[in-house]
């Protein structure tokens, strides 16, 4: 597990942008539970996390019109048995930190695995999550 001093800014840089932490299974399965969409973002201390990640994120959600209901958020590496359920529900695709799961109604119906991440620009990613959100979101 990594030490809190490393991940905490990584955490509130979502945080404080109206992201809300998944730190235990129960956290998940209740979350998912809910009715509506749900932007998952797996955090993690990769540098493809704070290059383009986080910040494609942060700008898919501050651009668009349509946008999930929640916005949540785990720490790969920290909260390890939240992201270990969550990677079930994300089945069949294999883990991967960071990634971005939109869920509608607890199903999966989008996903950005890390190697869809690295070597692309926070802009591409938030465009494709615009995307996303244009077609699952209300």
């Amino acid at each position: 597990m990594y030490p809190i001093e490393i991940v905490q800014p990584m955490k509130e840089e979502l945080t404080e942008n109206g992201f809300q932490e998944l730190l235990t299974p129960e956290d998940v399965e209740n979350q998912l539970a809910r009715p509506g969409t749900t932007l998952v973002m797996i955090n993690s201390v990769c540098g493809c996390s704070a290059g383009t990640a986080r910040p494609g994120v942060l700008m898919a959600v501050a651009k668009t019109t349509k946008r999930p209901d929640y916005l949540t958020t785990s720490f790969a590496g920290y909260d390890i048995e939240a992201v270990k359920t969550l990677r079930q529900h994300m089945l069949p695709y294999p883990p991967s930190s960071p990634s971005i799961a939109l869920f509608k109604n607890g199903e999966l119906v989008h996903f950005i695995e890390r190697h869809q991440i690295e070597g692309r620009t926070a802009e591409m990613i938030a465009e494709n999550l615009i995307s996303a959100f244009e077609k699952y979101c209300e």
